[in-house]
């Protein structure tokens, strides 16, 4: 046991473990030697822990510590590896069953056991949801059929269509590992106000809530059955907690890191990460390897279904220019749907070329002549098309306003939809509503983009129109429905290089850059990092006191 683990449990037992700070008092540099509480700011707070509501990331972020998952996926490498399963598992020849040998000795923070039976009410409601309950179910589990227990630590899982993807599905925080008694909750137990219900097997907990602004995790003294692929680090956190701390305010998350008063900050935009550099505050620009930050057009509204318009709307948005404005060198510039670490990438770049003249012309060939006002018109018609504000994605706003001043030139009228983050989560399912959805998604999954694209999942493009029950792209939904039928990964991998030329022959997407999840740290902040897609991880965290700012 280190020297910092012994005075952080002789001050818990000082303090009563009552102690909860705010933003006003955050931990200092020595506060957090002190007591061992990490101070994480945050610009959201979680909105629900049922996993599968994990994509969202102050969601995520929380499940990341609190659960632990069948099989880990190292960050670096991607490869997967046990970690509540003993081994990788069992599958047969068409992958439409996995056997998981389950670990012994895992116990939940309500002291619960995680066996075989447990595993099984996990996934079974994940995989359905419960409507009744208002629980939806997982994106990330087509296909299941059902678990079946073997015996006390062996289950075996059963799926109607070949699904090699599976197993990394078992290695994210939407498939996050939750005890019994938490899994009865309905959709209002899992959201704010009853976060001390919820009960993971991780190395943290959680240990009290303020509604809204704070939640604190606590360290687990008896967690024992971390990764063995991470090596030396198989214990309890060195650390005694994490103080998750909202700061919605751009300027108030610089400014306590500036200030000493977090140790841990998310999504610092691009401006400040030269600022926090100069005042020797770590970066971190963690990559997501999913669907690229990307404006996607839903080509079935009349505006948007001529292929010629949306060659134009892609040859007309100077890309460049707004990432050298706007964004920072941790902002790569996109060239296809996926990122360039994401598996199955490949590059379509040739197709998204800024030449606004060829807009232009694109737009004359399509019958969109200027008006008087230079908004283009065709049979009365203005070109006048709405985008939604990605109200989790970084400076959605300013990029649609540098983008919107780039469609006037060529005579195209951008206007940005109103409303919250659930007023704009709801316009993107009405292409009456948004024709252009700014959008992403984090995954390292092979999946990703079948899923993502699958007319009777995600739904992205608005392919499938419930009301008439019909594809407006038959042929991309085909795509989807083949690759669901192959039976390893090599097969759908040479799919989903189909896939990307087809979205990028169809112009169905402008890809606009790479999106990282951007942390800055105090300097004696040792070892955070983050899982496969950029959520925050604090199980390997120290803080080193002598690092500091040397000022």
């Amino acid at each position: 046991m280190t020297n910092l683990r012994r005075r952080m449990k002789v001050l818990a037992a000082a303090m009563g473990g009552a102690m909860v700070l705010s933003l006003a008092a955050c931990a200092n540099t020595s506060d957090s030697a002190d007591t061992g509480m990490v101070t994480y700011v945050e610009p959201n707070m979680f909105n629900n822990l049922y996993p599968p509501s994990g994509g969202y990331y102050p969601n995520g972020g929380v499940l990341n510590n609190i659960t632990d998952r069948l099989l880990w996926q190292d960050p670096e490498t991607l490869e997967l590896h046990p970690w509540i399963a003993e081994e990788l598992p069992q599958a047969n020849a068409d992958n439409t069953e996995f056997t998981f040998t389950i670990r012994r000795g895992v116990t939940y923070s309500d002291g619960s056991v995680l066996d075989a039976a447990n595993v099984k009410k996990n996934y079974d409601l994940y995989a359905k949801g419960d409507e009744a309950r208002l629980l939806t179910p997982s994106e990330q589990l087509p296909n299941y059929e059902k678990a079946e227990v073997i015996d006390d630590y062996t289950v075996k899982f059963y799926f109607t269509k070949p699904s090699p993807g599976f197993p990394q599905a078992t290695s994210v925080m939407n498939q996050g590992l939750l005890s019994n008694e938490t899994l009865d909750l309905d959709d209002s137990g899992f959201a704010p106000g009853n976060a001390t219900a919820i009960s993971g097997s991780g190395p943290f907990f959680i240990d009290a809530e303020e509604l809204g602004t704070k939640l604190v995790l606590k360290a687990r003294e008896d967690y024992q059955w971390a990764p063995p692929a991470r090596g030396d680090q198989q214990g309890p956190a060195d650390i005694a907690g994490v103080n998750i701390v909202l700061a919605e305010e751009d300027s108030v998350r610089v400014g306590s890191l500036v200030a000493g008063q977090s140790d841990v900050a998310r999504q610092i935009e691009a401006p400040d990460e030269k600022h926090l550099k100069d005042q020797n505050l770590q970066i971190l620009a963690a990559p997501t390897r999913g669907v690229n930050n990307s404006y996607h057009f839903h080509f079935r509204h009349p505006l948007v279904e001529d292929i010629r318009v949306r060659q134009a709307l892609i040859h007309a948005i100077d890309r460049d220019n707004i990432l050298r404005t706007l964004y920072s060198d941790s902002y790569p510039k996109g060239s296809s749907i996926l990122a360039r670490t994401a598996i199955g990438y490949q590059d379509k770049s040739e197709h998204y070329a800024y030449d606004p003249e060829l807009a232009e012309q694109l737009l004359d060939e399509a019958g969109w002549e200027r008006g008087s006002d230079g908004i283009r018109r065709k049979e009365g018609q203005r070109l006048a098309l709405t985008f939604n504000e990605a109200v989790p994605q970084p400076r959605s706003r300013e990029m649609f306003t540098k983008a919107q001043e780039m469609l006037k030139n060529i005579g195209v009228e951008a206007n940005l939809y109103p409303g919250d983050y659930s007023a704009q989560t709801k316009a993107m399912q009405d292409q009456e509503l948004v024709q252009v959805r700014h959008i992403m998604v984090g995954r390292a999954n092979v999946d990703t983009l079948a899923t993502w694209l699958d007319g009777a999942g995600r739904n992205t493009f608005l392919n499938y129109d419930a009301e008439t029950d019909s594809y407006g792209d038959e042929q991309l939904q085909a795509l989807v429905d083949d690759y669901f039928q192959l039976t390893s990964e090599k097969q759908r991998l040479a799919k989903a290089a189909e896939m990307q030329d087809y979205l990028a022959e169809q112009a169905y997407i402008l890809p606009l850059f790479e999106e990282p999840q951007v942390y800055g740290a105090q300097p004696h902040v040792d070892g955070f990092t983050t899982e496969a897609i950029g959520r925050p991880s604090f199980y390997a965290v120290e803080i080193n006191p002598a690092q500091g700012r040397g000022k």
